[in-house]
């Protein structure tokens, strides 16, 4: 039998899951398709990290290193929901959460002073971040808007909000003494273990990493932000700001960059509120409370102190005296600066550009913002759209072209596999990577409290990334770009490896360029107010930045992107759009038992997961279920059956239902399966004829509080009841 691999993940995503899947189930069944699932959520992540400490009935297998294995087998078919991808905060409400459902584990060390508690920031560490992605992509990325998708948008464009082109909304960045400017890069002669090491002032070396395992050909990467250079920048663009009569924010990537990044933010929150820290940071410390998790779990713990009112006092005097600060939730005062996690990058600067170059004010209106993004290695992506709109006015969902992307990724290659290479710098001196022979591979001088990384991008990945972007630019006949920046170390490298590859294809005809980010983005945007797609070609963080920001302007959300990674060995997996996993939605949903969340991506993951189930097993009856989804998906837009906004209309749980019900019909009246057609046929004419009963049933919910069980844990039986809310529907899905 043909087999799925269905991941549960966290949050929104999740919640739908519980409604979509059994639709899955039941349909891919009759096609002799089985489909299993696993769970890879945040919370069971850490429960899969504690089995010596847990009962029989609450140890989970290891999904995620499972799927880790898999993904290097041929027939690996794996569809990929979104994560969370853990800050610190998130963590620690996950662990609280498990806690309190009777888990017996430890608490996240705040300090590391005996071996229990150096044991368990290891294991809490293998879950934080982008624990989830470097595992399952064992291929490189291939990102669009499917043609449904962008037609629909065409017919229906989102609303834009206008620019003005006195707009005093920028963006603010280092340009030296950052990850950029102080890269090196080297290229790996011979297979071979390097050991990263620190050298004091004095001469005492600290080993920071003993064994780094590298192949012949691999990039190996290492830079540092200068934190005196930092706090320097940051103060100007706090002066900055009030001076200008913007708002304040700041954009980073604090879950994926899961060590770097929320340094970098805590920084920020130091920077902003100086005259707090230097009054009272002995005290916050003391009392575990850390700038890098930002106000709200300062402000969480406050009440525990006892001149925590003195202090919150100084807090709200210090804001009231800076620069208005960009808001998350204006309403609740919820600040740009409160959760590293509500910052990030890829997704708050497009929706920054979309509503007009704004973000909200604590007033809780719309005002012009500077975007302070402190690394410099792609800031001007974002600071060309800006210019672009100021000169040009908005992009038209209507007529602009796309920006398909072809990702880097593989294997943790670039910065997202940095991680476990990442150290904050204790003391004054020199970090240098060493070869086993000894010879200095790379160094850099540091000083106290500067940011360390070093990173790797195998070769094979490299490799396979160029015949995918000439496989993508011949298949589309569309022009390909490189976002690749001679002035940077690392792109310099894979220029070369370009230049080595590029001749083992077949390019005549193609139209294929090389262009540092921000040309690259002009460029695409000179195209796309032509109608006119461009491939942009880009490695791992610019993929992550690409596929939101073109999407959120084309299509009004990425989360409704074509996502396939063919994975090294043959096999696939299917990420179902590139947006996050919604905790508003989250909050929506048990508030009043309304889930907007749109499972679009989910579908077109879906058909491309039984097409290459199809082509890889020969299962004719996969390529009919996918044939007929994709049908059923292009009515489903046609008659504008995504979640609405607000109650009383269809909710993520309607959307599903008219699916199934668009599903059953094309299967029921499809020619290449008599038998496939006649098993479909009674229960689309159950469907159709019960359409008003299951929607009754459906709205009839709505409006009240819902009951879930926990939010990173939430109970199975609570969480099915409440996603599958009409008896109607799933006694006609149970008849299949």
């Amino acid at each position: 039998m043909s087999k799925i691999i269905y991941t549960h993940t966290d949050e929104a995503p999740l919640l739908a899951t519980y409604s979509f899947l059994p639709i899955v189930s039941a349909y891919a069944a009759k096609a002799g398709v089985d489909v299993e699932t696993r769970d890879i959520s945040l919370a069971g992540r850490i429960i899969a990290q504690f089995p010596e400490r847990l009962t029989d009935e609450q140890r989970l297998s290891d999904a995620l290193a499972e799927l880790g294995e898999m993904a290097h087998d041929p027939s690996a078919n794996i569809i990929k929901l979104p994560n969370i991808s853990a800050s610190l905060p998130q963590l620690k409400a996950a662990i609280a959460e498990l806690q309190g459902l009777g888990y017996d584990l430890p608490d996240y060390p705040e300090s590391v002073e005996t071996d229990a508690e150096k044991d368990a920031r290891e294991r809490y560490g293998r879950v934080m971040g982008s624990a989830v992605n470097p595992v399952l992509r064992q291929g490189n990325s291939d990102r669009r808007a499917p043609a449904s998708v962008k037609n629909y948008a065409k017919a229906h464009p989102h609303r834009m909000g206008a620019w003005s082109p006195e707009s005093k909304t920028n963006v603010a960045t280092m340009g030296h003494d950052d990850f950029f400017s102080n890269e090196k890069s080297v290229v790996i002669e011979a297979d071979d273990t390097l050991r990263i090491e620190h050298v004091a002032a004095d001469g005492t070396v600290t080993v920071l990493k003993e064994s780094l395992p590298v192949l012949a050909g691999e990039v190996v990467d290492g830079t540092f932000l200068d934190a005196a250079a930092l706090d320097a920048f940051l103060l100007e663009s706090i002066e900055r700001a009030k001076a200008e009569g913007v708002l304040f924010s700041v954009h980073l990537k604090a879950t994926m960059m899961k060590v770097s990044d929320p340094i970098i933010f805590g920084h920020v929150v130091k920077a902003f509120f100086r005259p707090v820290f230097e009054k009272y940071g002995q005290d916050l410390a003391a009392a575990g409370l850390s700038a890098n998790d930002g106000l709200g779990g300062i402000f969480a713990g406050l009440a525990a102190l006892p001149n925590g009112a003195e202090i919150r006092a100084a807090f709200d005097a210090a804001l009231a005296d800076g620069p208005k600060m960009a808001m998350v939730n204006s309403d609740k005062g919820i600040t740009n600066l409160h959760v590293p996690s509500d910052v990030i990058v890829d997704a708050s600067m497009p929706a920054m550009i979309r509503i007009g170059g704004h973000m909200w004010g604590p007033d809780g209106e719309e005002a012009d913002t500077l975007a302070v993004i402190p690394d410099s290695s792609y800031a001007g992506i974002y600071q060309t759209v800006i210019d672009d709109c100021r000169v040009n006015g908005a992009l038209d969902p209507a007529t602009m072209g796309s920006v398909p992307n072809v990702g880097l990724m593989a294997q943790a290659a670039e910065e997202y596999g940095s991680h476990d290479k990442t150290f904050e710098i204790a003391a004054d001196g020199t970090v240098r990577i060493v070869s086993s022979a000894g010879d200095v591979v790379m160094e850099h001088a540091v000083h106290a409290g500067d940011v360390w990384r070093a990173c790797q991008t195998k070769d094979a990945p490299i490799r396979d990334w160029i015949k995918l972007a000439v496989t993508r630019a011949r298949a589309s006949a569309t022009p390909a770009v490189f976002w690749l920046n001679s002035r940077r170390a690392h792109d310099a490298n894979l220029i070369g490896k370009l230049e080595q590859y590029l001749p083992e294809h077949d390019t005549e005809g193609l139209e294929l360029h090389v262009m540092d980010p921000a040309e690259a983005t002009a460029y695409s945007l000179e195209r796309i107010r032509q109608g006119l797609d461009t491939i942009s070609v880009t490695g791992n963080v610019l993929r992550d930045y690409n596929t939101d920001l073109f999407p959120i302007l084309e299509v009004g959300t990425s989360a409704k992107m074509l996502s396939i990674v063919p994975l090294m060995n043959g096999g696939g997996l299917f990420e179902t759009g590139a947006g996050g996993s919604a905790p508003k939605h989250v909050q929506q949903l048990v508030e009043e038992d309304y889930l907007r969340w749109d499972s679009l991506g989910e579908f077109f993951a879906l058909a491309a997961s039984f097409e290459h189930l199809a082509g890889n097993e020969g299962n004719a009856r996969a390529q009919v279920l996918a044939d007929t989804l994709d049908r059923a998906t292009g009515t489903f837009l046609n008659e504008d059956r995504s979640p609405g906004r607000k109650l009383g209309t269809i909710d993520n749980r309607g959307s599903h239902f008219y699916l199934a019900l668009y599903w059953a019909q094309e299967l029921a009246t499809q020619s290449d399966d008599a038998e496939l057609a006649a098993a479909f046929k009674p229960l689309a004419e159950a469907l159709a004829a019960g359409e008003q009963a299951i929607v009754d049933e459906l709205l009839a919910v709505q409006g009240k509080p819902a009951d879930i069980g926990g939010y990173y844990r939430p109970d199975e039986a609570k969480v099915t009841a409440v996603m599958r809310p009409s008896k109607t529907f799933n006694e006609a899905l149970a008849s299949l």
